[in-house]
């Protein structure tokens, strides 16, 4: 029996989606409409900076269909602080604002920073004690050391404990090529240098995938992919995977084509076509001018 899948980008307003992604002469208004009826979830990266207010909640909920799912960022006046487990009013208001979504939330994901190392463990086990079980989680760690035993098999049994997901984070796309390109592409999408380890703690699969500019150097780990996440699909899993890329434009080409890959699985037969092609504006991602 198959599980459910969503795949979208880490935002849906990139205005150089206009005559690519989006029709030309799309307005800015519109540009969440078309972007829930093409890819199916999006990162909420900008409720990490600002609170929403639940007007502007309501106004997303509205744009979007019915199988559309927000995955909202906690917000940073939370999970970057000396401690978690203090920001009781700001974790109880974001909690119910995030409640506005309805049936378009997805799991939220808790992005630890890179500080935030095994030794304050416990503010995450308090945290995840008091959070309510019936809204989603995913934790991502950013601490070299939590993906070193036996930090992270601790890490891996409070997570399972609480069937909350464990973020996978494959940055290994941006650290291919010459050492010019690599650094551009570093600087541009400023993620750390982890271990890309598949650790499931629930029945939640939360991948980002950082895509590079050139397709040739996505296709083979996109292919790999594919067997991996068709494997999860028939074995019932839930899967949330957002495709980013240091330069924006390209992020919805590396989802359709990581969508096809995973739709010529035969354990994943049951998912629909996408209801767009990006040959209907553009031929897809070209070499980076810079190179």
């Amino acid at each position: 029996m198959g599980g459910q899948f969503y795949i979208g980008a880490p935002m849906w307003g990139y205005k150089d989606w206009v005559g690519s992604f989006f029709a030309p002469r799309t307005p800015q208004s519109d540009f969440l409409k078309f972007y829930s009826r093409r890819l199916t979830t999006v990162e909420g990266n900008t409720i990490f900076y600002a609170l929403p207010s639940a007007e502007t909640i309501q106004h997303w909920v509205q744009q979007t269909p019915a199988n559309f799912r927000f995955c909202p960022k906690v917000s940073r006046t939370i999970s970057h602080t000396l401690d978690i487990t203090k920001q009781i009013s700001e974790t109880e208001l974001f909690i119910e604002r995030m409640r506005g979504f309805g049936e378009r939330l997805g799991p939220i994901f808790l992005q630890l920073p890179p500080a935030f190392s095994p030794a304050q463990s416990e503010q995450l086990h308090t945290f995840l004690e008091q959070w309510p079980s019936d809204l989603r989680l995913a934790v991502e760690v950013r601490h070299l050391d939590f993906f070193k035993e036996p930090y992270s098999a601790r890490l891996n049994t409070l997570l399972t404990h609480y069937n909350v997901g464990r973020v996978l984070m494959d940055t290994r796309p941006i650290r291919i090529g010459t050492p010019q390109e690599q650094q551009i592409l570093q600087t541009r999408e400023r993620k750390p240098l982890l271990p890309l380890q598949l650790h499931v703690t629930s029945d939640l699969i939360f991948l980002r995938y950082i895509g590079h500019p050139r397709m040739e150097v996505n296709e083979p780990l996109l292919k790999q992919w594919a067997t991996q996440l068709a494997k999860w699909y028939q074995e019932g899993y839930t899967l949330f995977v957002f495709c980013h890329c240091p330069f924006e434009e390209h992020s919805p080409h590396i989802c359709h084509t990581l969508y096809d890959y995973l739709r010529e699985q035969s354990s994943a037969p049951t998912l629909p076509p996408l209801s767009w092609q990006p040959e209907e504006h553009t031929n897809g991602p070209e070499q980076m001018h810079l190179f």
